[in-house]
């Protein structure tokens, strides 16, 4: 009797299930067939001829950091290679204007585009806020990518579509729905293995709370939840035509988790090489005063409380000795006022710790000035555990900085390597580790310093911005036939 109720429920459950499954496959096949629809109506030219339409997921365009370098010099790159198209940027920056941006690009950057670029400003930005989920974070980020996406397709349907800030739930959406070529630049994965073993090992970091740690049941939790996200997040990312990555650490985790070996390449992300090389070398004329600069945008990963503790403590046993003076320049951008807060609380850690007037603040700084703090510099900076890449530290290193930069990441495995087997940098892990190698930097000789800046400078042409060009463009011919 119990079998024959069972059953008696189970087959009318599973029709409905199929009934609901074919409306809903046919309601997806209805809003793709509109979507079309919708881009023949609204893109024909005047004679029946339209460019093609090539958009740039990017929803903080106009930040100022190393993905936004990316996005610029892509654009630019496609202008050159293919006249008859027109890149389009989805951007949440209402605050600015398409001019304002595009200017801003060129003043930071030294970028400048061939053709204008049309902008598509969208209102849901804040659905991709952090703060907008305190817990459940990735998730809810995610889940709020693919209805800013969903904004961003109703407002422009492209040809072909590229994430290039690592919105990887935008990808099915804009290929299923859109119909579009799709393609993706992955600066750093939404989530890792080393996420995943930071959980399981119950180690603190910033995205990994105390209370959790401290907690066998919540990271047992939290690690379920990393291991359904990483499930989600590498079927999204299969959708891909073509996918980019920024380093050798990155491709490592791209090909873990979205097993998509046969289109996916590394393009080293473009750094303006050349014009930090215009910088003349030669041997320090002062020994009165030293300044190490750090370039990185103030976001909690980029580790800026590492930076200061180390350089306190560098001037702490520095002090017992008649030592020339020192500064630490920390430069970057700051996206929003969570950005601005971060950089108060930063200057309170310079106060407590006793280096409130040895620690400058330069925020958004323009590229010229930028470019002369780096020539002043001795050493540059670089703390961020597990950079995906590291722009600033090419940048510091063509530049003719010393970089000391964290042993981990693309710094590790790409870029402060040695160049025919000499020395082009140096790598630290933790507060005394990072102020024992700069007290070593500023005790080498001054000729020695030179002999590892000119190393660094002839290692890192392998990350300019034609060798950007030839890769992104080799990489994205699929895209465009």
């Amino acid at each position: 009797a119990c079998f024959r109720l069972l059953c008696s429920l189970l087959l009318p459950a599973l029709f409905l299930s199929g009934i609901l499954c074919v409306c809903l496959v046919v309601l997806l096949w209805g809003v793709r067939l509109w979507i079309q629809r919708k881009r023949q109506l609204s893109s024909a030219g005047r004679d029946g001829t339209r460019p093609l339409l090539v958009a740039f997921f990017h929803p903080y365009c106009n930040a100022g950091g190393g993905g936004e370098r990316v996005l610029w010099c892509a654009i630019r790159t496609v202008q050159k290679k293919y006249r008859n198209v027109t890149c389009v940027v989805y951007t949440g920056d209402r605050d600015a204007t398409g001019e304002e941006i595009v200017e801003g690009a060129f003043r930071r950057f030294n970028i400048k585009l061939i053709h204008p670029v049309k902008f598509v400003f969208l209102k849901k930005r804040f659905l991709v806020e952090a703060s907008l989920y305190p817990h459940f974070t990735l998730l809810g980020q995610s889940l709020g990518s693919v209805f800013l996406g969903w904004e961003a397709l109703l407002k422009c349907v492209p040809d072909i579509y590229i994430d290039s800030m690592g919105y990887a739930f935008t990808i099915p959406l804009f290929k299923y729905l859109g119909g579009c070529r799709v393609g993706c630049y992955v600066h750093y994965p939404t989530i890792s293995t080393d996420m995943l073993s930071v959980v399981r090992n119950q180690n603190t970091r910033f995205n990994n709370a105390a209370f959790i740690t401290s907690s066998p049941f919540f990271s047992k939790f939290k690690l379920v939840y990393y291991y359904f996200f990483a499930f989600m997040y590498g079927l999204v990312g299969s959708c891909s035509d073509v996918v980019m990555v920024n380093s050798s650490w990155t491709l490592n985790h791209i090909l873990s988790l979205w097993r998509a070996g046969a289109c996916t390449s590394v393009v080293y992300p473009p750094c303006d090489v050349q014009t930090f090389l215009d910088i003349p070398l030669e041997v320090e004329k002062s020994t009165s005063k030293y300044s190490i600069v750090s370039v990185s945008q103030f976001r909690p990963e980029k580790d800026h409380p590492l930076q200061i503790r180390a350089f306190a403590k560098l001037l702490k046993e520095k002090r017992v000795g008649q030592q020339p003076s020192l500064k630490l320049i920390l430069i970057g951008g700051c996206r929003n006022q969570q950005d601005e807060e971060r950089v108060n609380k930063l200057k309170c850690l310079c106060e407590e710790l006793g280096v409130g007037d040895d620690v400058i603040f330069r925020i958004n700084i323009p590229f010229e000035e930028l470019k002369r703090h780096l020539a002043e510099a001795t050493i540059g900076l670089h703390t961020m555990w597990n950079e995906h890449f590291g722009i600033g530290v090419v940048e510091c290193m063509a530049a003719g900085t010393v970089i000391l930069a964290h042993n981990s990441g693309g710094p590790k495995l790409d870029i402060v390597v040695p160049h025919e087997g000499h020395v082009t940098g140096f790598l630290a892990e933790d507060e005394d580790s990072y102020a024992e190698t700069m007290a070593y930097i500023f005790s080498l000789p001054p000729e020695k310093r030179l002999e590892i800046r000119e190393n660094a400078r002839r290692s890192v042409q392998r990350f300019s911005d034609q060798h950007f060009e030839e890769t992104f463009l080799l990489s994205v011919e699929p895209l465009f036939k």
